[in-house]
C-alpha cells in the first residue's frame, strides 16, 4: 500500500460508524481552541495550554470563553464543536486546518461512580485525562486502548488534535487480551515451525501489578505455554508467545487460540489466524529485537526456487503507512536473490533513523546469517519514506552497500513535513544552534560524499504531488558535481505510485547486478564523513572513534598504498582514529602522513590508534570503554537501547511518586504506538544493577525522590534535587526547572542512564513530553530549563551541550542561557 492508498483508507475508516457496543460511550460534543504550540523534531517545544495546565492557570473551559492570546496577538476563544455522521469531532466548514497544530480538544464524562474504562481516540497527538498524560493515535490507527481511572462526577480530558473520534468503553475484566495489533510470523509449509513467536496485547485495567501470567496457544492441537512478564496497574503490554505451528500442512488460514492464564486459571481467551505459505510466497518473519526486548518481524521475497548460498540479497525499506509484508508483495521474485523488508518499527516509526535505522541493521543482519549472501551482493532500495530511508542509510553506512537505489525519495526531513512537525534548518540562537547539533546525522545532504564509492540510481515519477520530483532533481545535481557512478530516471507522467512498478521496476535491479561491492583489500581510497560515531564511524579500514566537537561533522580523506606501505591524508574534527593495517604484510613498517604529520608502524603491533592533539598525531593505545567511543558516544536517545528498562520513583511524596509512575508508563505507551514495542517498567527500591546489567535504564524524579538515584548518578555532574538542580559549578534553585540528560551506566562499556525529571511538581511536569520518540528528533547529551520555556521557548533553557570524551562537562561544548 503506497502513501495514497493509506491516507484514503483512514478516510474510508473514519467514516465508517463504527458499530459500539451498549457499554460504549461515544463522545458527541467538545469544546475547541486554537492553543500556540510547537512540537517540532528537537528537545525544544512550546505548548501554551499544557503550562497552564501544569501550573494550575487553566481556567474551566466554556464555550465563548477567553483562552488568551496567540502569536500574533489574535484573541483565542473556546468553540463548541459537535460529532459529524461519523463520530468526528471538528470544526465545520474549516476542516482539519482551521485549527492546525495547535488545536486542542475539551472533553468531558459524568460518571456515576468511580471505576474503570478504556480510553480509545483516533487523531489526536496526546491527551491528559483528569491531568494524566497519555499518548495519542495520530494516524488514526484504532487499536490503541488507554485504561483510564474515573472518577466519581465530572472527568476532564484536553485531547491535542483538530480532528478526532473518542470513545469510552468499560471492561467486563480487569485483564484482556486486545488482538487487533497482532505481530505474528507466517508458517512456511515445510520450514521449521515448532518454535514460531507471534505476540498481542494485554491490558491490565486494574489498580495492582499483574505477575505470573501465562499464555496458553493452541495451533491444530500443539500446544505451548509460555510466561508472561509482569503488566503494570492501568496500563498495557505487548507480550510475545511461543506456538508450535508444525502440524499445518497445507497453506491457508489456520487458527491461533490463545488463552490468559492466571495461576492456572482462564483470565481471556481468543482466537486469531496465522497466514500459512508454501515456500515460493512472501511471508514474514518475526525476532526478538535487541533494542527492547520485543517482538518484531520482517517480511521476505524468497529467491526463485529457493534461497542459494552466495547469491544476493535486497534490503527494502518502506514508505509511510505501509507494512513490510505489503512492501515484500510489490517485489516478483528474482533468480539471483532474496529480498527482505524491515518494518522501521511501524508503518510510520521513525522515518527509518534512530529505532528505524537500528531496526533495519537487525534485520540485515539476521538476513545476513539466515540466506548467507554473496557480501558483495548486498543492495539498498526503498520508496518515498523508504526512499528518504535508502539516502539515509546509504550515506550512513556506505560500506554496507554494493548499490542504492532511492525512488520516490526526500533526502532529508528539513525540508519534508509530518505529523511529528518540521526539523529547522537553522537559528539565530546559539542555544537554538546547539539543541539543533544533535541532529546532524540526519542532515544526508551534509553526507553526500558518502555516496561516491556506492552504485546510485534515482527513481522518481515526474509528476509525483506527494513527494515532488524536485527532491530527486536536487539529489541529481549534487551527484552529478561528483559522482562517477549513478543513474537517474523520470518516469514520465508518473505520480507518487504508479502500480508494483515503482519500486519492482527492472533497470533497478538490472543496475544492481552490475555493480559488486569491493573487497576491503581493493578500497585504497577513503573519503568519509559522520557526525556521530555513536551512530556511523566506520568506512572499511579507518573509523573515527572520537571528536574533537561533539557532533560537529568529521571527515577523513585517506589514500592507501600497499605496494609502497603508505598512507597519507586529512581529517576534520577527528581526535582519535583508527586505522586497520592487516592488509599489509605482516610485520612490515607503514609510513603515514596524516595532516602533515609523519610516522611509521609495524603491522605487528595490530590496529593502529592515533590521537590529535592541538593538530599533531601520535601513536596512542585504545581508547577505554569507559570512555566515549562508537559503543557508547551519547545523547539523551542512546540511552533508549540495550533492553532499556523505565525505573519510577518511591521515596517522595503521593503527588510526586503518582507523576514519576505516570511519566514512566507515558513513556511506554508512546514506544508501544511508535515503536511497537515493549518495556519493563520497575519501582526504584527493585532496581539492582547485577540484576540488570549492561541494560539501558530510564530513571524518571530527581534524588531527593528516587532511590535507584544513588546507584545510578552518584558520580555524575549534573545532580537534581528538590528546588534545585546543578551542573558543574553552575545551580539553579526553584520548583519550576526541568532537566534530561544521559550518563553512562555503572559497570558496563555498553548501556546508559537516561534522565528525564524536574525540582518539583511543576518542573517534572514540563518534562511530559517525549519528542525523544519522534524520528529524526534531536537531542543533546544534557538540557536544563525552566517550565516556562513551554510559554516562551528558548531563552528559559538554561544550559545545553555535550560532555567531553571522558563525559566531562566543558564548556567549550555547552551554551549557557541567562
Amino acid at each position: 500500500m503506497n502513501k495514497i492508498q493509506y491516507a484514503l483508507l483512514l478516510i474510508l475508516m473514519c467514516m465508517q460508524a463504527p458499530a459500539f457496543s451498549q457499554d460504549t460511550y461515544q463522545f458527541k460534543n467538545a469544546l475547541m481552541v486554537t492553543s500556540p504550540q510547537r512540537y517540532g523534531r528537537e528537545a525544544l517545544y512550546t505548548d501554551h495550554l499544557a503550562y497552564q495546565l501544569y501550573t494550575g492557570q487553566l481556567k474551566t473551559p466554556a464555550e465563548g470563553a477567553s483562552f488568551g492570546n496567540g502569536d500574533n496577538g489574535q484573541p483565542l476563544v473556546w468553540q463548541a464543536v459537535t460529532a459529524d455522521s461519523a463520530n468526528r469531532l471538528f470544526r465545520r466548514g474549516g476542516g482539519r486546518g482551521a485549527f492546525g497544530r495547535g488545536a486542542y480538544m475539551y472533553l468531558t464524562y459524568q460518571s456515576d461512580k468511580a471505576g474503570t474504562a478504556l480510553l480509545n481516540i483516533k487523531g489526536n497527538s496526546g491527551l491528559y485525562f483528569n491531568g494524566e498524560p497519555h499518548t495519542g493515535d495520530p494516524y488514526s490507527s484504532g487499536w490503541l486502548y488507554i485504561p483510564v481511572q474515573l472518577k466519581k462526577g465530572l472527568n476532564e480530558i484536553y485531547v491535542r488534535g483538530a480532528m478526532i473520534t473518542a470513545s469510552l468503553s468499560f471492561p467486563a475484566k480487569s485483564l484482556s487480551l486486545i488482538t487487533e495489533d497482532p505481530t505474528m510470523p507466517a508458517i512456511v509449509i515445510g520450514g521449521k515451525n515448532d518454535a514460531l513467536q507471534g505476540a498481542v496485547v494485554v491490558m491490565n485495567s486494574s489498580s495492582k501489578e499483574w505477575k505470573g501470567l501465562e499464555f496458553r496457544v493452541t495451533v491444530q492441537g500443539k500446544q505451548v505455554t509460555t510466561t508472561i512478564p509482569s503488566i503494570p496497574s492501568m496500563s498495557s503490554r505487548k507480550v510475545p508467545f511461543s506456538f508450535d505451528g508444525s502440524a499445518v500442512n497445507a497453506a491457508g488460514k489456520p487458527e491461533c487460540s490463545i488463552t490468559l492464564l492466571d495461576k492456572g486459571k482462564i483470565v481471556d481467551e481468543t482466537k486469531i489466524t496465522v497466514d500459512a505459505v508454501t515456500p515460493a510466497d512472501k511471508y514474514s518473519s518475526t525476532f526478538i529485537s535487541q533494542i527492547d526486548g520485543s517482538l518484531q518481524y520482517f517480511a521476505v521475497t524468497p529467491q526463485l526456487n529457493g534461497p542459494k548460498k552466495g547469491s544476493a540479497l535486497f534490503l527494502s525499506v518502506h514508505g509511510a503507512g505501509v507494512e513490510a509484508i505489503g512492501q515484500a508483495k510489490a517485489y516478483q521474485s528474482k533468480d539471483w536473490g532474496t529480498l527482505v523488508a524491515a518494518t522501521n518499527r511501524r508503518p510510520r516509526g521513525f522515518n527509518w533513523e534512530d529505532w528505524g535505522r537500528l531496526d533495519a541493521l537487525e534485520v540485515l543482519n539476521i538476513a545476513k546469517q539466515e540466506f548467507q549472501p554473496d557480501p558483495q551482493h548486498i543492495y539498498l532500495t526503498g520508496h518515498s519514506m523508504g526512499g528518504h530511508g535508502t539516502w539515509f542509510l546509504g550515506a550512513t553506512y556506505p560500506d554496507k552497500w554494493a548499490a542504492i537505489a532511492p525512488s520516490a525519495g526526500y533526502p532529508t526531513l528539513k525540508g519534508y513535513g509530518s505529523a511529528d512537525g518540521l526539523v529547522p534548518d537553522s537559528s539565530n540562537s546559539p542555544m537554538e544552534q546547539m539543541l539543533l547539533r544533535s541532529g546532524n546525522q540526519s542532515d544526508v545532504i551534509k553526507l553526500v560524499q558518502n555516496y561516491k564509492p556506492l552504485g546510485v540510481y534515482v527513481f522518481h515519477g515526474d509528476a509525483d504531488r506527494t513527494v515532488s520530483v524536485n527532491y530527486a532533481r536536487q539529489m541529481r545535481k549534487l551527484l552529478g558535481e561528483f559522482h562517477p557512478d549513478f543513474s537517474y530516471y523520470e518516469y514520465p507522467g508518473g505520480e507518487h505510485w504508479f502500480g508494483d512498478i515503482s519500486v519492482d521496476w527492472k533497470p533497478i535491479f538490472d543496475f544492481f547486478k552490475w555493480h559488486n561491492r569491493p573487497l576491503d583489500t581493493a578500497v585504497h581510497t577513503i573519503d568519509f564523513i559522520t557526525s556521530n560515531p555513536g551512530i556511523s564511524a566506520s568506512f572499511r579500514w579507518a573509523s573515527i572513534q572520537q571528536q574533537q566537537h561533539p557532533l560537529q561533522y568529521s571527515r577523513i580523506k585517506l589514500d592507501r598504498n600497499r605496494t609502497g606501505k603508505t598512507i597519507s591524508g586529512s581529517t576534520e574534527n577527528v581526535r582519535v582514529l583508527r586505522l586497520d593495517l592487516s592488509d599489509f604484510a605482516s610485520g612490515s613498517d607503514v609510513k603515514l602522513s596524516i595532516d602533515g604529520t609523519e610516522i611509521t608502524h609495524n603491522t605487528t603491533n595490530g590496529p593502529l590508534y592515533l590521537l590529535n592533539t592541538n593538530g599533531k598525531w601520535a601513536v596512542h593505545s585504545q581508547p577505554s570503554l569507559a570512555e566515549k567511543g562508537p559503543h557508547r558516544y551519547g545523547t539523551l536517545k542512546d540511552a533508549f537501547n540495550n533492553r532499556m528498562i523505565f525505573v519510577y520513583s518511591t521515596g517522595g511524596s503521593k503527588e510526586e511518586n503518582e507523576w514519576s509512575f505516570n511519566k514512566a508508563r507515558y513513556d511506554a505507551e508512546t514506544w508501544y504506538y511508535r515503536g511497537n514495542g515493549a518495556v519493563d517498567i520497575i519501582a526504584d527500591k527493585d532496581y539492582a544493577l547485577d540484576k540488570y546489567k549492561d541494560r539501558g535504564v530510564i530513571i524518571y524524579g530527581n534524588k531527593s525522590i528516587n532511590k535507584a538515584w544513588n546507584i545510578l548518578l552518584s558520580n555524575c555532574p549534573i545532580q537534581i534535587e528538590r528546588n534545585k538542580v546543578s551542573a558543574g559549578g553552575k545551580q539553579w534553585t526553584g520548583e519550576d526547572l526541568s532537566a534530561g540528560f544521559v550518563w553512562p551506566l555503572t559497570g558496563s562499556d555498553i548501556a546508559s542512564v537516561g534522565v528525564v525529571g524536574g525540582s518539583g511538581l511543576t518542573g517534572m511536569k514540563a518534562a511530559y513530553a517525549n519528542q525523544y520518540f519522534a524520528g529524526a528528533s534531536g537531542f543533546p547529551d544534557f538540557m536544563i530549563y525552566k517550565a516556562k520555556m513551554l510559554m516562551t521557548g528558548v531563552d528559559e533553557v538554561k544550559m545545553a551541550g555535550f560532555y567531553d570524551n571522558q563525559w566531562k562537562l566543558n564548556d567549550a561544548e555547552m551554551i549557557q542561557g541567562n
